[in-house]
């Protein structure tokens, strides 16, 4: 009955034309937010859960934070990470692993050796490849593990699988799972934020930081690569808005959800809409802070290479990543490449025709992540946070078309820091070649189980029942990597 009260009386007092209310709610941000108020109306609480763990956490947490740096196209495992001499001793011979060879889009080549040198860092004496080289600085507080598997060589099923733990589209991501079990720690921030590439997102696009079948409000947040990562954040400049109007739209919108949430009980669509209304409100405020890289000093914005236009992008995004950790976002992704384009030159990790393309693209992470490890390891954050790189799968060890390399799912590497994880440590092996994983194969659902773990989250309890089943992030699989969590 007050509902429609509010909606007749603001249709008498203010002719509320289609116009009108188009007018009056479309200056920024700020005109549509709903109250603050609402917040603690029951009718507006999303439908599922905010959190699923008994009791808080299943165990004490090592972790409360994750960034994820993800190379999209398959990164190469024996040109960045995994060194074998044997490559080098039979380039350009006949490759034999002694089994037929099921190879993306290509036949069969000859070894091909790494175009790059490769030398030991560290007292662990971790290999890497010259083009990673300032990873050299970092590798006593880093865990490798050489001996990673996927159940796909191709890109998109690969790609949901690494992010999702299932190939197919339509299942909640990681950071979706994590933002559902744990909450958020900074409430005028979103709990999950993903930075894409600016070129473009990678294969799958949204669907890799998609919530799937969760709330929509455990999403991913995409901000913009740029000066500007995130639009309208600012109201523009108007003579037509008053305090008052602003009050009159956001007692109509309340009014309105409130209506369609009576009878919609079970559609999570609109809680996610008023979070986000909310969330736009308190960004206004908070925002603008924890964005504005321009206020770092200029030797630190030359540290993550934002003074050249080859590593400004991806050097921007690991500045914004860790403004974003220090406001206490709980997971955020960093993406390098985009399937989105095949003009030249290479725009992802995906080196078919010649894989001296990494060189290019390793120039262009290298500052921006070597520069996000140090701040980290310096503010003390990296104690706390789980910092994880990744690919979808690795490359060949024979060449296709000469020089380049085709897919290969059967080995590639992942490398930790912080959060728990042991410092200075490596984990599984491949053949003489790189081309199988054969001592302590895993998987993504081991890797997903293990930074659960650290998380103080048992995988096989953070569950959601859907159509039937209690699905979880590493669905019936996954088992914790207790040999490398310190």
């Amino acid at each position: 009955m007050q509902d429609n009260e509010n909606i007749r009386a603001l249709r008498d007092s203010a002719e509320l034309t289609r116009r009108a209310f188009l007018g009056s709610s479309s200056a920024g941000l700020g005109q549509i937010a709903l109250a603050w108020q609402l917040a603690e109306d029951a009718l507006t609480a999303s439908p599922t859960p905010p959190m699923t763990l008994e009791n808080g956490l299943h165990h004490p947490a090592r972790a409360k934070r994750v960034l994820q740096m993800y190379m999209v196209g398959g990164a190469s495992q024996c040109d960045l990470f995994d060194y074998k001499p044997a490559l080098e001793k039979y380039d350009g011979k006949p490759w034999d692993p002694g089994e037929e060879v099921e190879l993306f889009q290509s036949k069969q080549g000859l070894t091909l050796a790494s175009p790059w040198t490769f030398r030991q860092y560290g007292d662990c004496g971790r290999w890497i490849s010259s083009i990673f080289a300032p990873l050299g600085e970092f590798v006593d507080d880093m865990t490798f593990v050489y001996s990673m598997t996927s159940r796909s060589n191709v890109h998109a099923l690969a790609m949901f699988l690494q992010s999702t733990g299932f190939m197919l589209p339509g299942f909640p991501s990681a950071g979706s799972w994590i933002s559902y079990g744990l909450g958020s720690m900074n409430h005028n921030l979103p709990t999950y934020v993903v930075l894409v590439d600016s070129l473009g997102p990678p294969a799958g696009g949204a669907k890799n930081w998609g919530a799937g079948f969760l709330s929509a409000a455990h999403q991913g947040t995409r901000l913009q690569s740029g000066p500007t990562p995130l639009s309208f954040v600012t109201p523009p400049a108007n003579d037509y808005i008053t305090p008052e109007s602003e009050t009159r739209t956001r007692k109509l919108l309340s009014a309105l959800n409130r209506r369609h949430a009576d009878h919609h009980m079970n559609d999570t669509r609109l809680a996610a809409r008023i979070d986000a209304y909310e969330l736009a409100a308190r960004l206004q405020t908070a925002g603008p802070k924890a964005l504005d890289i321009s206020s770092e000093p200029a030797h630190i914005q030359k540290e993550y290479g934002l003074d050249n236009p080859a590593t400004r992008d991806f050097g921007t995004n690991c500045l914004l990543a860790r403004r974003l950790l220090e406001h206490d976002v709980r997971f955020v992704q960093i993406w390098s490449g985009t399937t989105t384009t095949n003009e030249p030159p290479q725009t992802d990790w995906d080196s078919h025709k010649d894989i001296r393309d990494h060189a290019n693209l390793a120039a262009g992470v290298m500052p921006g992540m070597s520069a996000l490890l140090r701040d980290l390891k310096r503010t003390g954050l990296l104690e706390d946070t789980i910092v994880h790189w990744t690919t979808e799968f690795g490359r060949m060890p024979c060449a296709e078309r000469s020089l380049g390399r085709d897919h290969n799912p059967h080995c590639f590497t992942n490398w930790f820091a912080g959060g728990g994880f042991k410092r200075g440590v490596s984990f599984g092996a491949t053949d003489e070649w790189s081309y199988k994983a054969i001592e302590k194969p895993v998987t993504c659902h081991d890797v997903y189980a293990t930074i659960l773990y650290l998380l103080g989250i048992d995988h096989k309890k953070l569950t959601v029942r859907h159509s039937g089943i209690d699905r979880r992030l590493t669905d019936v699989h996954g088992k914790v990597l207790h040999e490398i969590c310190a």
